[in-house]
């Protein structure tokens, strides 16, 4: 099942994808929240109920795929955790190489630093070193904590992708990367949520690629994470409650802008798309931040 989020003129919504139409839930059943991190809470995970919902839908209730104004695929997350240094040679072309990491390498990013599918993401007037990072994205379904490898995957709801956009001159100002990684709007998200049921266990597997202005700059595979999703939600859930909604980035492949000679930073003007199979396209175009 595909499930997004989108904008209308009365507000926030939530919609099921089928074929080029949506099915708006909330002019099925009001009751259904238009956030999906609030979906997953009320009924743990189980997706059956917003299956059954759709079913109901009157035709008044859909609308065409083309001209919607998307949001972001979990509009409240509780958390965004993030994974660096996640594929090998990755590793290799920054910063990183003669200490290949023993341990996930987690930080968070803020919703702020996030726009949905279609929207500009911001390249700062105060820095021009803006990176694209193609990523997977987990969307956690219900409570973890203290998982196993055996059971790991079971708390993840579905899969979205990620432009984990970066600003390398500030990420490289001190050894913690906050900064560099939560400029408003330099990171984008979607274009949508496709459930657990449609993909690999684990998200394994899938060509995940990104591209600006129809170049292709990463291409690789989910499966050459070193890391891989079951792995670092057993290591993050030794400390860290995962929440439905919570979402879980998971690394980007080689191919960076900063590993390019010369580095092919971002601009105002070129359009990023991520493409990871079985999801779709995330594509958004780039702006220069506004004075």
């Amino acid at each position: 099942m595909k499930i997004v989020g989108f904008e209308t003129d009365a507000g926030l919504r939530l919609g099921v994808i089928e074929g080029d139409q949506v099915i708006d839930l909330q002019a099925v059943d009001p009751a259904v929240p238009n956030d999906l991190a609030a979906v997953l809470a009320r009924s743990n995970g189980d997706l059956a109920p917003l299956a059954e919902i759709a079913k109901r839908a009157p035709a008044t209730a859909r609308r065409p795929l083309a001209g919607l104004k998307y949001a972001l695929p979990v509009a409240r997350p509780g958390k965004i955790i993030c994974l660096g240094l996640n594929y090998l040679e990755h590793v290799k072309e920054g910063p990183n190489a003669a200490n290949v990491p023993k341990f996930p390498t987690l930080f968070m990013r803020g919703l702020n630093s996030f726009a949905p599918h279609l929207q500009p993401l911001i390249r700062p007037k105060i820095s021009e070193t803006f990176d694209y990072e193609a990523e997977l994205v987990a969307v956690i379904g219900k409570r973890a904590k203290h998982m196993t490898l055996e059971n790991a995957v079971s708390c993840v709801a579905g899969w979205t992708c990620c432009n984990e956009g970066s600003i390398r001159e500030f990420q490289r100002h001190t050894t913690q990367w906050h900064m560099g990684k939560n400029f408003d709007r330099s990171g984008a998200l979607g274009p949508w949520f496709v459930s657990a049921d449609e993909l690999p266990a684990g998200g394994k597997g899938l060509k995940i690629e990104s591209r600006v202005n129809g170049k292709v700059m990463q291409s690789d595979n989910t499966s050459n994470m070193m890391f891989p999703v079951a792995e670092t939600i057993v290591y993050a859930t030794q400390g860290i409650t995962l929440e439905p909604g919570d979402l879980l980035v998971t690394g980007t492949p080689s191919g960076v802008a900063h590993a390019r000679k010369p580095p092919a930073w971002m601009r105002h003007g070129d359009v990023c798309e991520i493409e990871i199979e079985g999801i779709g396209i995330l594509r958004n175009p780039i702006e220069d931040e506004k004075a």
